[in-house]
């Protein structure tokens, strides 16, 4: 039996349709995914699901005893609790029911053949193994330092800001484990390594899941299956983004020709996902094999950590060598920027130019500072010191608080200001419903206040003007928060076409992926680091240089142990010491050669000169020098450190 299971369920408002006779039932180890337009029912089925909402028609049926817990968008705390408090205030039944099982524990000690007690203890143990309960203090601590809870564990919780105590009441949630749990945009207010650290929970501890969300990333690596919510009924598809992706294009291709510019968009999305992220996911998991294996050969051959390590930070430079062009029009030019919120120091020493073509994700942990950097750039606050000049040209920005609208304009008001029907739109002129039906607006929508719309339609009517601006430049900040995936495909298409510069602040993996070719990442130090590479590239490549860091340090602590007069009479020969010298610009040379080899390989008037055969033997013998330079720096820089621990 389904632990829920919904049967010819109805849900109207007055007169609008929501659901129409839908099935839908929730298995034990399932993750759903219920994906659709705003306004198109999620949040409804979801609270049917939960049981907070009642069906006007068909039947709603659970297990008996069977626990559902649901993430509120606006939670509630008892008055007076502290952040720990609150995360610990769900879990009173499971530590009741781990005292209770020691209780009884110590009294079997004395009665190991009650069957009584045996039945209560073993009925005691299974609801703890449930609930994954048995070490609940270590896991209040992990995820309170991992949802950044820790600076604010005894800090009043009304004090935090609505993002804050969403993290606060999803901590509580994750720790008390349901049997079901329900989550509505459970990554939104999480940075990237929140985001990581939630999806590595669920799928440990094999959650039973019903969510929401516009993350597609998360999405694909968390979902078993996905449930489209479209015109009052439901489809099923099996598996997580990519196979929803791929089983809609399907569903479309028989339906009618009304259909053809949603099918390109997700031709367009699933032609980009199967060629990007596919092949990023096969790099990733050969370097996962890679570290696998060396976590175990890493003892008798500590040399291969740093070996890797090098060709790690070797692939990050290839990415992040600047392919601006320098003819572009320079629109920023930054020298040794410095930003100070209160007394927090957020930016340092930033120099940077930001040409017309550029397309710039910003990224970095929650309140590193990133929206403020978009503010120095617009001249909203002066900076600490450092310089940012400006060229001449137009910006077109959009924030988190839609300051561009008016509540008490419609939309043909908003749009049309000066009267008309019409709308221009780089150089066409549009009508304006037109317009906004590729922003999933029907025309009833256009005598609408813009202040009776949802969050999420304001969003979509703020970016629909934005692109209306004649601009040279595009600054957004969190633009796809609040935001259904078709609209952030829309929004993804519209910056693909956009002629001019492109700045964004986002959480976003896979839209800051698609979109950006450049990103400006926070790093811990208060410095900024320019890179060219995919933004989940870069988060895979710091978290498996991390891996590494950490193996070093293991290996540095057993080295503490060996006795010194072992190693007393072992120093580095004058042959090694030139070595040390003269290898790290040979093997920049030859890293150079490469690369220029690599690029004729690339061009057929060049290798049709040399020989291609030719070229190769070339590139070959090159790349067999490099790494036997490479090993030979890499065994006299461990023998370095070696002699520098001990």
């Amino acid at each position: 039996m389904a632990l829920i299971d919904l049967q010819n369920i109805s849900k109207h408002y007055s007169a609008q349709k929501i659901l129409t006779e839908i099935n839908f039932h929730v298995d034990e180890a399932e993750r759903i995914v219920i994906i659709g337009k705003n306004g198109s029912g999620k949040s409804t089925l979801m609270k049917i699901v939960n049981g907070t909402l009642m069906q006007d028609g068909g039947e709603r049926i659970t297990r008996n005893d069977l626990e559902i817990k649901m993430l509120d968008q606006r939670p509630n705390f008892k008055e007076g609790h502290t952040v720990r408090e609150a995360v610990e205030d769900g879990l009173i039944e499971l530590n009741e029911a781990k005292e209770k099982y020691n209780e009884l524990s110590l009294e079997l000690a004395d009665d190991f053949e009650n069957k009584k007690l045996l039945d209560a203890h073993e009925k005691l143990s299974r609801y703890i193994e449930h609930h994954n309960a048995w070490n609940l203090d270590d896991k209040i601590e992990r995820i309170i330092q991992h949802f950044d809870l820790k600076k604010y564990e005894d800090k009043p919780i009304v004090l935090l800001s609505g993002g804050e105590q969403r993290r606060v009441a999803l901590a509580s949630l994750l720790l008390q484990k349901p049997d079901v749990l329900l989550l509505d945009e459970p990554t939104n207010h999480l940075d990237v390594y929140m985001v990581e650290f939630l999806e590595e929970l669920i799928l440990k501890e094999k959650f039973t899941l019903v969510f929401i969300s516009h993350d597609r990333y998360f999405i694909d690596r968390i979902a078993t299956k996905s449930i489209e919510v479209e015109d009052c009924s439901l489809r099923e598809y099996r598996g997580g983004y990519s196979d929803y992706l791929t089983q809609k294009a399907e569903h479309i291709r028989t339906l009618q020709k009304q259909h053809d510019n949603l099918l390109d968009i997700l031709k367009r999305e699933n032609a980009w996902f199967a060629r990007g992220v596919r092949a990023r996911l096969k790099r990733n998991e050969g370097r996962k094999e890679r570290l696998m294996q060396l976590r175990e050969d890493a003892k008798t051959n500590p040399a291969q950590i740093r070996k890797m390590s090098v060709e790690l930070q070797r692939e990050a430079k290839h990415f992040n060598r600047d392919k601006s062009i320098n003819r572009q029009k320079m629109l920023f030019e930054v020298e040794n920027l410095a930003l100070t919120l209160g007394n927090k120091e957020l930016l340092k020493d930033f120099t940077t130019r930001i040409l017309q073509k550029d397309v710039i994700a910003i990224v970095g942990p929650n309140g590193s500072g990133k929206s403020t950097l978009l503010k120095a750039l617009l001249g909203r606050i002066e900076p600490t010191s450092g310089k940012i000049k400006q060229g001449e040209f137009k910006i077109g920005y959009f924030d988190q608080h839609r300051e561009m609208l008016d509540d008490d304009k419609n939309l043909m008001e908003t749009f049309c200001p000066h009267g008309g029907d019409r709308v221009s739109v780089r150089g066409k002129d549009l009508h304006v419903y037109g317009y906004l039906k590729n922003f999933l607006f029907p025309r009833e929508f256009l005598e609408k206040k813009v202040g009776v719309l949802s969050g999420g339609e304001k969003n979509r009517i703020a970016l629909a003007l934005l692109f209306t601006k004649d601009v040279d430049i595009l600054i957004l900040d969190e633009p796809t928060n609040d935001l259904d995936i078709p609209t952030i495909n829309i929004l993804e298409e519209q910056l693909t076409n956009f002629a001019g510069a492109v700045i964004i602040v986002s959480h976003d993996r896979y839209f800051v992926d698609k979109i950006a070719k450049k990103l400006f990442i926070f790093k811990e130090d208060k410095t900024i680091e320019e890179s060219h590479q995919q933004y989940s590239e870069y988060l895979e490549l710091e978290k498996e240089l991390h891996v590494l860091s950490n193996m070093e340090k293991e290996l540095h602590v057993e080295k503490k142990d060996i006795p010194t007069e072992k190693v007393k009479n072992i120093k580095l020969t004058f042959k090694e010491k030139m070595a040390l010298e003269e290898l790290p610009r040979e093997i920049e040379k030859l890293e150079l050669e490469i690369e220029e080899k690599n690029r004729c390989l690339a061009n057929p008037e060049c290798y049709e000169e040399i020989g291609i055969s030719d070229l190769a033997k070339e590139l070959s013998k090159l790349e067999t020098i490099y790494e036997e330079k490479m090993e030979e720096l890499f065994v006299i820089e461990e023998k370095q450190e070696s002699l520098s621990s001990l």
